[in-house]
């Protein structure tokens, strides 16, 4: 964890939905040995996102966890609706209408929104100005018709 602010990216999701996104997102963190927290709006997002990483693919799982699991500082993955880092995580993934409370003690924050959802991208609007303020590293990507990233900023 860090004190610095972190390094933020924000994921204009257009043509795939963050089902198909976010776990993509995830094998790319854990492959490069960090450990990430997903922070969500809801109780219900957790508990279907928790459901979905288990079984989003054939072939392969998320390992990860939340507070009713268990062994909060062991999970490579922690599942919250809080600003709660136990598992000593370096990225920060914010979805479904979770904002961030800071932009330090981790490495990375991820902010994945909607396009198509005009709330959804006002509310990005306003978190990338707050992680400008910061002084913040900002990027943000945007999905092209093929579904590849594109970075734009």
């Amino acid at each position: 964890m860090t004190d610095k602010p972190a390094d933020v990216m924000f994921y204009h999701l257009e043509h795939q939905p963050l089902d198909k996104v976010l776990p993509m997102l995830i094998e790319k963190t854990l492959e490069r040995g960090w450990r990430a927290v997903i922070q969500l709006g809801s109780e219900e997002r957790l508990e279907a996102l928790d459901a979905s990483l288990w079984t989003y693919s054939e072939d392969s799982f998320l390992p990860h966890g939340t507070a009713r699991t268990g062994h909060s500082s062991e999970q490579p993955v922690y599942l919250t609706t809080g600003d709660d880092t136990p598992n000593g995580a370096g990225v920060r993934f914010l979805i479904d209408g979770a904002v961030a409370a800071s932009f330090s003690g981790v490495t990375r924050i991820v902010y994945l929104f909607d396009g198509n959802d005009g709330e959804a991208v006002a509310v990005a609007r306003g978190q990338w100005k707050a992680a400008k303020a910061a002084g913040c590293g900002l990027t943000y990507w945007q999905q092209s018709g093929d579904g590849r990233w594109e970075k734009k900023a």
